[in-house]
């Protein structure tokens, strides 16, 4: 009896293994495709995009072979497809031949793109068919399509002499952009795309108006979060000890890793600055956001938010504040640092603010530390901070200050028009029924 049933046994997985080998060719049996589009996100040109994956679904009963997977253009495009761990060899045609999916089963499609420079300024459409080819004669179609922009490519530049840039065309920098010493490179009406870990090493003199230094990553990290709102991007700028006289007017730093803007210590100059900002934006970076060592700054009418470290952190020299907003409401770390930090390893000559906003999420996000006896001279007027009322002696270094509080009706995110937390958009205008009124660089 147990030789009977193990007969049968046999037999229907026999049986089975057969149904699953069996492989129709009736015209009718398709395949089914997640999407019949493949939308990609715009890609820079001579740039690889990130890796695109879909699924090729055989609902069927039986199998289905393949004669071919073709791209319409073969290799005009810059399109690189794998499927099911097969290459469409571009040297012959862009195609891949006898593949198969068994009854209920499925293959997944691979798509890169890496799109030529067509010398034109606007992004382009670049497109192309993903040609799948059964064996009953039976022809799908998956169209890819992305966006492709002409850029300038920068690879470990070095700037050895005085150099003015007015870019229409993004720039791409790879590898550290160096200014050399006694060099000053001015750019206008520019944006320059870091690549991972790049950034500007500053020995001589930067000069910005109106430019924007982010990554360059364009694609998104999830279907609602670009990586342009993701912080880490790339390095950020570093002043050398022979960097002065560095301006930046209407200029934004954002997705900036271990610093946004770091100034090095060098000799204390009281009658030039070594970096002076006006109308700036420095926002979402992993690390610090302006790190200054006894340097002599100026900061107009500037925004400082959301930074994994300190958004501001002055130690020694010298620093004017002037209507700026300095907010930290970085969201990817609890342990966020301050929104200003500021203390005398070296002497702290003076440190003015007024007529400013310093909020955040913490309930003191002022952090004043004198290390010894080292002179150590600040001074706040007309400004709202997010710290304790000081009623120490120190209570003189401020002046009609508006004291906030975590008690207080409108407090941290609520002076704000828009504080998004979830798509991470923020917009640091004030709100009609913000108490800072008149304060900060809105």
């Amino acid at each position: 009896m147990k030789r009977i049933f193990y007969f049968f046994l046999i037999l229907s997985a026999l049986v089975a293994c057969e149904d699953d080998d069996s492989f129709s060719s009736a015209g009718g049996l398709m395949l089914t495709f997640e999407n019949d589009t493949l939308k990609m996100d715009t890609v820079f040109s001579k740039s690889s995009s990130s890796t695109y994956c879909f699924g090729v679904h055989n609902y069927n009963n039986k199998g289905l072979k393949l004669s071919s997977v073709r791209l319409s253009k073969g290799n005009q495009t810059g399109f690189r497809v794998n499927v099911d761990g097969s290459y469409l060899d571009n040297s012959n045609g862009s195609i891949v031949n006898d593949l198969e999916i068994r009854r209920k089963d499925s293959i997944l499609v691979f798509v890169e793109l890496t799109p030529s420079d067509a010398r034109q300024l606007e992004p382009r459409l670049v497109e192309d068919d993903l040609v799948f080819s059964l064996e009953s004669g039976t022809v799908q179609k998956v169209n890819l399509r992305a966006w492709a922009w002409d850029a300038e490519r920068w690879d470990h530049l070095i700037l050895q002499r005085d150099t003015t840039i007015t870019s229409v065309r993004p720039i791409i920098v790879y590898g550290p952009l160096t200014i050399a010493s006694g060099v000053t490179l001015t750019l206008k009406n520019t944006t320059l795309y870091f690549h991972d870990q790049a950034g500007i090493d500053v020995y001589g003199t930067l000069v910005t108006d109106s430019c924007l230094f982010r990554g360059d990553r364009l694609d998104r990290m999830f279907s609602y979060l670009p990586y342009d709102r993701v912080s880490g991007q790339w390095s950020g700028i570093h002043f050398h000890e022979t960097s002065t006289k560095n301006s930046l007017i209407d200029t934004e730093i954002r997705n900036s890793g271990d610093y946004a803007i770091l100034c090095d210590s060098a000799d204390y100059n009281a009658n030039e600055l070594r970096l002076d900002m006006l109308r700036c934006v420095v926002h979402n970076g992993e690390g610090m956001g302006i790190a200054c060592r006894n340097a002599n700054i100026r900061l107009q009418q500037c925004q400082i938010t959301n930074m994994g470290g300190d958004c501001l952190a002055i130690d020694g020299g010298q620093a004017q504040i002037h209507r700026c907003t300095l907010a930290q409401f970085y969201p990817f770390d609890g342990n966020r640092g301050a929104a200003l930090f500021f203390t005398n390893t070296l002497p702290l000559h003076q440190l003015f603010c007024d007529s400013s906003i310093i909020t955040g999420y913490a309930e003191d996000v002022l952090m004043g530390i004198p290390i010894d006896s080292t002179q150590f001279e600040y001074q706040f007027m007309h400004t709202l901070i997010r710290t304790p009322r000081v009623e120490t002696a120190d209570s003189v270094r401020f002046s009609n200050i508006i004291w906030e509080s975590s008690k207080d009706s409108i407090q941290g995110t609520r002076h704000f028009r828009l504080i998004d937390e979830d798509n991470l958009i923020y917009d640091f205008h004030l709100d009609s029924l913000s108490t800072a009124k008149g304060l900060g660089c809105y």
